[in-house]
């Protein structure tokens, strides 16, 4: 099965085109799960519905993130949009643990119910499972792709939510085999209960992704060092401080405070500026990055009175 290609003219066509590539092959799991589950009576599958259901949602809400974080910045909005992003994966988060909680309910229901009627016939909901199965891992694929491509936080979330459909539908595929071998129904909201536990996993690290960003955690350390690399690769450059860092949806955006010489002027600290601007712009894509200038000798005097020594 091929990876989706095409031709886009901007990042943001390919991020929406992606989210809507999802939502389509989620829609069309969710009704093939649910029919299936429905006939067979399989408490597994109907978990998977329900789960691809809450896809369905996410990938809705991915979209709607997307088109929102490209929109310009605004007099009320001048960092721009790009949080919505991590609001996405947030949301996301809570929709899979919703899903989870549901599936453990309706699994352990099965199980304290002393009978047990799951359909015989299960070969067509093990094809299903298989279906779905190889569908997401190639389709999850192509947004962790897209999601590195155009460093989009919500397309990340709908992709490792994709990868587990992918360990949930295997999962449930083993059971459904188990089932169909040995007629033991209780291998079903087994099944079950182990897709939800898969599920509150991805929850937990979807949910720490997005609160770190929303709470602008900094750059990651290869980043930051990359700046601090540039800065100290210029000899006009005799020390920095205060350098921070932070990401909103693809946007990076870092501040820092630069000593230079007593003696330099004004157009010669504005060249330096632009020029350190410039190479830092161009190792990190979208980044808006900000240089104080201060001059060195009299910075570390003002520091050492106020402080009663330098602070780096």
């Amino acid at each position: 099965m091929a990876q989706p290609s095409t031709d886009f003219d901007t990042p943001s066509q390919q991020k929406v085109f992606a989210a809507r590539l999802s939502i389509m092959s989620n829609a069309l799991l969710v009704l093939l799960k649910l029919l299936v589950g429905i006939w067979s009576g399989s408490i597994s599958i109907l978990s998977e519905a329900f789960h691809s259901a809450s896809d369905l949602l996410a990938s809705g809400i991915a979209l709607m993130a997307v088109r929102i974080a490209e929109v310009p910045p605004d007099e009320e909005h001048p960092y721009g949009h790009g949080k919505a992003e991590s609001l996405s994966g947030l949301a996301e988060a809570l929709l899979i643990f919703v899903a989870a909680g549901y599936i453990f309910y309706e699994a352990i229901h099965k199980l304290l119910t002393p009978v047990h009627s799951v359909h015989t016939s299960v070969d067509i909901g093990i094809g299903v499972m298989a279906f779905s199965a190889i569908l997401n891992t190639f389709l999850s694929r192509y947004l962790f792709r897209v999601a590195q491509q155009t460093d989009s936080v919500a397309l990340f979330a709908d992709a490792e939510h994709l990868r587990t459909d992918v360990y949930t539908s295997v999962g449930v595929f083993i059971g459904l085999m188990l089932v169909r071998l040995t007629d033991i129904a209780w291998f079903d909201p087994v099944t079950a209960l182990f897709v939800a536990m898969l599920i509150l996993k991805t929850t937990y690290h979807l949910a720490h992704k997005a609160l770190q960003l929303l709470l602008d955690v900094r750059l990651p350390d290869s980043e930051v060092q990359t700046i601090r690399e540039i800065l100290k690769s210029d000899e006009r450059v005799m020390d920095f401080h205060q350098l921070r860092t932070r990401k909103s949806g693809a946007h990076r955006y870092a501040d820092v405070h630069v000593l230079i010489e007593d003696q330099s002027t004004l157009i010669e600290a504005h060249d330096l500026t632009e020029e350190l601007e410039d190479k830092i712009r161009a190792a990190l894509s979208s980044m808006h990055i900000n240089i104080h200038i201060e001059p060195y000798h009299a910075e570390i005097e003002h520091q050492r009175k106020a402080h009663g020594k330098y602070l780096p």
